[in-house]
């Protein structure tokens, strides 16, 4: 169990000033829907956010908010019939890191616009922006080793020699602490336990060095022990290599250690936007509000003295197919107002410097 209320020590909070001044890529109103016979699913509906470089920022729902779109929407490997019908993700190149190579000069790409199969879109997929997935036996392919998939990347970003990328990629196996990197660099992904799987994962993501790196719950299927291994270990790597990274997680607990700057989304919206201190410490959206009370908190005794039991959010996710007229939240929030939040879009408002809410009641 996770002790939330400790979130000074997050690793971005000594993140360089001029790092967090240089935009590294910024969503805008993008819009991500899938056209199938029952409907059209609005997977993300009109998401706006920044990432800084060497910033770490946690987008946090329940399942089917959209996280996931949302990053293979940056990537563009959006499966068929899902596409992107609107808006744009503006990607900074240049800057430490790109095709101009010249330090202070930057080039600006507009993801959305580039072909998904392009030259162009498949030397920033793996080479600037990379992508740690949620189940790796699923991501890995179980016909090669690790190795040979790993130097796959690095050849195919890199002007260097099979030889050279296989000496590349050992190193990486040993920077991400596998064991024995020289004997597992040779093996297949069932040879492998679930949390060595993961290192392979991270250490094909990081071969090239990426600007960013979108991490989708890289700690969901692993125990407790292997999840704070791979924590450490990316945050060390993130250090390291000054890279900025997109954490997907459902788990609070995570959020709080790791990312300085939160993004919560629900039902393919961003309903509230804030650093991580004024997440945990003064939520705004009643949805936030309801994921804080749900969580487990080390010593939360009730009324009576009693360890309580835990507050669920009433209702589920809507159907996708029949979003609610209105708020998306409002038939599960305990302070929705009749008349208003089921007629009325909630405007996206910022009530302080960098803390952004979508409510009727702060309008």
């Amino acid at each position: 169990m996770v002790n939330t209320t400790v979130i000074q020590g997050a690793p971005q909070a000594a993140a360089s000033a001029a790092g967090k001044n240089q935009k590294l890529l910024e969503v805008r109103n993008l819009k991500t829907h899938f056209f199938l016979e029952q409907g059209i699913v609005r997977a993300v509906d009109g998401v706006d956010f920044t990432v800084f470089r060497g910033q770490t920022v946690g987008l946090v729902g329940e399942s089917g908010c959209g996280k996931s779109v949302m990053a293979r929407s940056i990537l563009r490997i959006v499966p068929p019939p899902g596409r992107i019908v609107d808006g744009e993700i503006l990607f900074h190149q240049g800057v430490g890191k790109g095709s101009t190579g010249q330090s202070g000069q930057e080039d600006v790409i507009d993801l959305v616009k580039l072909d998904p199969m392009g030259s162009k879109i498949r030397s920033i997929r793996g080479g600037e922006i990379s992508m740690v997935f949620q189940e790796p036996m699923t991501s890995l392919s179980p016909v090669h080793t690790i190795g040979s998939q790993i130097i796959e990347a690095i050849v195919l970003h890199q002007p260097v020699t099979k030889e050279e990328a296989r000496e590349q990629a050992i190193h990486m196996l040993e920077r991400v602490n596998m064991p024995h990197p020289n004997r597992t660099i040779d093996r297949y992904p069932h040879q492998l336990s679930g949390g060595m799987r993961q290192r392979a994962m991270i250490a094909m993501a990081l071969s090239c060095r990426p600007s960013l790196l979108i991490a989708d719950e890289p700690t969901t299927a692993l125990d407790v022990t292997t999840q704070a291994q791979i924590l450490t270990l990316m945050r060390d790597l993130q250090e390291e290599f000054g890279m900025a990274i997109i954490f997907i997680t459902h788990d609070l607990g995570v959020i709080a250690q790791m990312v300085d700057y939160v993004v919560v989304m629900y039902l393919g919206q961003v309903v509230e936007m804030a650093d991580v201190n004024t997440i945990f410490y003064d939520p705004k959206h009643p949805y936030t509000q309801a994921l804080l009370r749900s969580i487990p908190r080390l010593g939360r005794k009730s009324a009576q003295g009693q360890t309580g039991r835990l507050t669920a959010i009433r209702g589920s996710v809507p159907d996708p197919y029949a979003r609610p007229q209105g708020c998306p939240f409002h038939p599960r929030c305990r302070k929705a107002i009749r008349g208003v939040c089921d007629q009325q879009d909630p405007p996206f408002l910022e009530v302080e410097e960098g803390h952004k809410v979508r409510c009727v009641l702060y309008q």
